[in-house]
C-alpha cells in the first residue's frame, strides 16, 4: 500500500478552506438577520473538525505525489467536498432531503448547475451565495486539475497540454504554482470585471455578483427560477454571453496575452474551432428562431448566440426556455453538450481538442485510403500527435460513450421516459445541467426526479467532471497493490 498521508492531509486542508467560505453565507445571513447562519456556522464547525483532524493525523512537512497518490487525492477532494458543502443545504430553512442536499452540492462543486430548488426568487441571501460560491470554488480547483494535474497524469489526451508544451516556461512562469497562481487571479479579475459590467447593465448589486461567480465558473445557478430571461435587458444577456465563452476558453491564452504573444494566442487552433462550432450553431438557432418561430432578427440572433454559448460551455442559463423546443435546435443543441468548451477552461464536456485531434486522425486514415504509400502523420496545434495521444483519446471517447449509454439505460430503469433519460444523462456527464425536455428543462429543474435518479446523477456529475478515468482507475486492483 502507498502512503495515504499527503492524500489525507491535503483534503483535510480543503475541507478546511471550505469551512472559511461557509463563514461568508454565515455572515451575509446575520446581516440580513436570517436563523441560517446559525447552520452554515454549524456547518463550519463540523468541516473545519474534520479537516483539522485530517491535517494533525497526517502530518507532512513536505510531501511529492506519486500519479496514484495524485488519483486518489482528486478524486478524494471531489467527493468530501460535495458531502461538506451538503450540509447547508441539508439543515437550513429549504428543508431538503439528504438526496436533495447531496445533488445540490454535487451540482454546484462540479458546476453543473442543476437543481431541485425552486422559489430561487425568494430564498435567503446566504443559500443563494452558498450555491454560486460552490461553483466558482469548485471551477477554480477544476481549472488547477485541468492545467497542473490531468495533463500530468495523461488522461484522454490531456498530456498535450503538459505546462512545458505550452510555452510558459520561458517566459517568467516556469513553475506550476505560478501558473496556477495565474490562472486564478485572471479568473477572479474576470468575476470582478463581470460583477462590474452586470451592475452597469441593471442587476442588482448582489445578483450581478452571484451571477458573474456562476457565470465565469461556467456554473449556471441563478438567483431566479427563469434564469437570465428574467431580465429581459438585451445589456445583461449580452455580457452573461461574452462572460460565458470567456469562462469556455483556454485560460492559458489569457496568460499568453498578459504576456504580449499575440500571435501566439491568435493562432491557437483549438480557439478557432471552439468559436467556429459556437458560430455555426449559434446561427443555425438564430435562423430556427427567425424563420420558425417568427421573432425578429436582433433578438433571434441574440438568443440563438446565447443558448449556444450556454449549452456549449455547460453553463446552463437560458433566455428562453429550450426544453419546450423541437426539431433541428435540440439536435444541435444536443450535440453542443457533448463538445463543450476547450482544453483548461471551466467547461466541461468532451473538450474541443478531443475532436480536433478525432479528426486529424480520420482526415489521415481517408487520405491514406486513396494514396497507401503515402507518409501522412496526423497533427494538433502544428505538432505531431504521438500515438499514444490519438489511443487515450479514442479510449475516452469510448468510456465516455458508454458511461452515457448505461446512465441513460439506469434512469429509463429508475422510471424516467426515453427522452428525458437521453437528455438529462447526457447533461449530467457534460456537467451542462438543465436538460432538453419540458420536465426537466432549463426552467423545470430536477425535483421531479426520484431519489435513486438524484443518487445516480450526482454520481455522474461527479464522474464527469473528474474525467472519468480519476475514478475509474480506483477500481482497478493493481491500483492498490504496492
Amino acid at each position: 500500500m502507498f502512503d495515504l498521508r499527503p492524500v489525507f492531509f491535503v483534503t483535510g486542508v480543503l475541507l478546511s478552506l471550505l469551512a472559511v467560505a461557509m463563514c461568508v453565507p454565515a455572515a451575509v445571513d446575520a446581516v440580513h438577520d436570517n436563523a441560517d447562519w446559525l447552520v452554515f456556522l454549524g456547518s463550519a464547525a463540523v468541516t473545519l473538525f474534520f479537516g483539522l483532524a485530517l491535517i494533525a493525523a497526517n502530518w507532512v512537512r513536505r510531501a511529492t505525489f506519486s500519479v496514484r497518490q495524485i488519483f486518489l487525492l482528486t478524486a478524494l477532494g471531489w467527493f468530501a467536498v460535495s458531502l461538506a458543502g451538503a450540509l447547508p443545504f441539508a439543515f437550513s430553512g429549504l428543508h431538503l432531503s439528504w438526496a436533495d442536499a447531496v445533488f445540490e452540492a454535487v451540482s454546484g462543486a462540479t458546476a453543473t448547475g442543476a437543481t431541485v430548488i425552486r422559489g430561487l426568487d425568494a430564498q435567503p441571501p446566504g443559500i443563494l451565495l452558498w450555491r454560486a460560491l460552490m461553483q466558482w470554488l469548485g471551477s477554480a480547483g477544476f481549472l488547477v486539475m485541468a492545467v497542473v494535474v490531468l495533463p500530468a497524469v495523461n488522461i484522454g489526451g490531456m498530456e498535450m497540454f503538459r505546462l512545458e508544451s505550452t510555452g510558459m516556461g520561458d517566459r517568467g512562469l516556469p513553475r506550476a504554482a505560478k501558473v496556477t497562481a495565474g490562472l486564478l487571479a485572471i479568473y477572479a479579475a474576470f468575476t470582478l470585471l463581470l460583477t462590474i459590467l452586470l451592475a452597469a447593465a441593471g442587476m442588482s448589486r448582489f445578483p450581478a455578483m452571484l451571477h458573474a461567480m456562476s457565470t465565469i465558473s461556467c456554473g449556471g445557478f441563478s438567483t431566479s427560477d427563469g434564469s437570465v430571461g428574467s431580465w429581459s435587458t438585451p445589456a445583461v444577456q449580452w455580457v452573461i454571453l461574452g462572460g460565458m465563452l470567456l469562462g469556455g476558453a483556454p485560460f492559458v491564452i489569457y496568460l499568453q496575452l498578459i504576456q504580449r504573444r499575440w500571435r501566439t494566442a491568435l493562432r491557437n487552433t483549438q480557439l478557432h474551432w471552439y468559436l467556429g462550432v459556437f458560430a455555426a450553431a449559434a446561427l443555425a438557432i438564430a435562423l430556427w428562431l427567425l424563420l420558425t418561430k417568427g421573432g425578429k432578427p436582433l433578438p433571434s440572433i441574440r438568443h440563438g448566440l446565447f443558448t449556444a454559448a450556454s449549452v456549449m460551455t455547460g453553463t446552463g442559463y437560458a433566455t428562453l426556455d429550450y426544453g419546450s423546443w423541437t426539431g433541428l435546435p435540440v439536435a444541435i443543441l444536443f450535440f453542443l453538450s457533448f463538445v463543450g468548451g476547450c482544453a483548461g477552461s471551466a467547461a466541461g464536456g468532451l473538450k474541443v481538442f478531443r475532436f480536433q485531434i478525432l479528426f486529424s486522425t480520420a482526415r489521415v486514415q481517408l487520405v491514406r485510403l486513396l494514396r497507401p504509400h503515402a507518409v501522412l502523420l496526423p497533427t494538433f496545434e502544428h505538432k505531431q500527435i504521438p500515438e499514444r495521444v490519438a489511443e487515450s483519446v479514442l479510449g475516452f471517447l469510448f468510456v465516455y460513450t458508454l458511461s452515457f449509454a448505461v446512465v441513460a439505460m439506469a434512469l429509463g430503469m429508475l422510471g424516467l421516459e426515453f427522452m428525458p433519460a437521453l437528455s438529462v444523462a447526457a447533461s449530467a456527464l457534460a456537467n451542462l445541467g438543465p436538460g432538453f425536455t419540458a420536465s426537466v428543462g432549463p426552467l423545470a429543474g430536477y425535483a421531479s426526479l426520484p431519489d435513486a435518479a438524484k443518487w445516480l446523477l450526482s454520481a455522474t456529475m461527479l464522474f464527469g467532471r473528474a474525467e472519468m478515468f480519476v475514478f475509474l482507475v480506483l477500481f482497478s486492483p493493481s491500483f492498490w497493490k504496492p
